[in-house]
């Protein structure tokens, strides 16, 4: 009787969010030796991929079709193949899809390795200017049940917030943040970091509404961070 394999490893691999150059040696190594890269969409990192060489067989595994593909994923590390997921750019599972398929591998007693790497969250946060001992990450707010509800609560942190926000919705979040928290406070806007129009927009919420007013196009997702009424009122007295 042969030996049984033995299990393989799920690897969180990070991917550029901008500039191609992030990509780590570790992770062109990692996606060049396991024997199947789940990606968020195959076109998209059909790019990064032939960028770096990387001939490993793909598959896509994406909100739309996870509940199904998860299992034959998690069977195949179970009979002892090694699995990499990336999403379009940054970190899986951090706003993108990654929680199913970690938590299954999980569950099924396999291995599960984060590669560190590119995230729009930390430099954002680092570069912001705002206080950095402190942070809350919120990510992507609910476009509509719940939202402001949860804005209510998040405005009276005493720790800096971290927002994820599409471009045709940030003048509304600015506003709607402005309404709770009043339009003195200091927020910053981090948009295209690690790209060519990398750019930080600081000041007051309402410095910041005009700012964004005044766009003719704001492209890429943006990171908004919000400091604590403490804090704003240390930048600005």
């Amino acid at each position: 009787m042969s030996d049984p394999k033995t299990p393989g490893t799920l690897f969180l691999v990070p991917t550029p969010i901008g500039n191609l150059s992030d990509m780590t040696f570790r992770a062109v190594d990692t996606l060049k030796a396991v024997s199947l890269v789940a990606c968020e969409d195959t076109r998209t990192s059909g790019v990064l991929l032939n960028h770096y060489g990387i001939e490993t067989p793909r598959t896509s595994l994406h909100a739309h079709n996870e509940h199904g593909k998860v299992p034959r994923i998690v069977e195949k590390m179970i009979l002892g193949d090694d699995v990499a997921l990336i999403s379009d750019a940054g970190t899986p599972g951090i706003s993108d899809p990654g929680y199913l398929l970690t938590r299954a591998a999980l569950d099924a007693h396999l291995r599960v390795e984060a590669l560190p790497g590119a995230t729009a969250l930390i430099p954002a946060l680092a570069a912001s200017g705002l206080p950095t001992d402190k942070f809350v990450f919120e990510g992507f707010l609910p476009p509509k049940k719940g939202r402001q509800t949860r804005i209510k609560l998040l405005v009276e942190e005493d720790r800096t917030v971290v927002f994820y926000e599409s471009p045709h919705r940030l003048g509304k979040l600015l506003t709607q943040l402005a309404s709770f928290a009043g339009d003195d406070r200091q927020a910053v806007v981090a948009r295209e970091i690690s790209k060519k129009f990398e750019e930080y927009a600081r000041g007051s919420l309402e410095e910041l509404i005009e700012w964004a007013t005044a766009q003719t196009r704001i492209r890429g997702e943006c990171v908004v961070l919000l400091a604590s009424r403490k804090a704003s009122e240390r930048i600005n007295p």
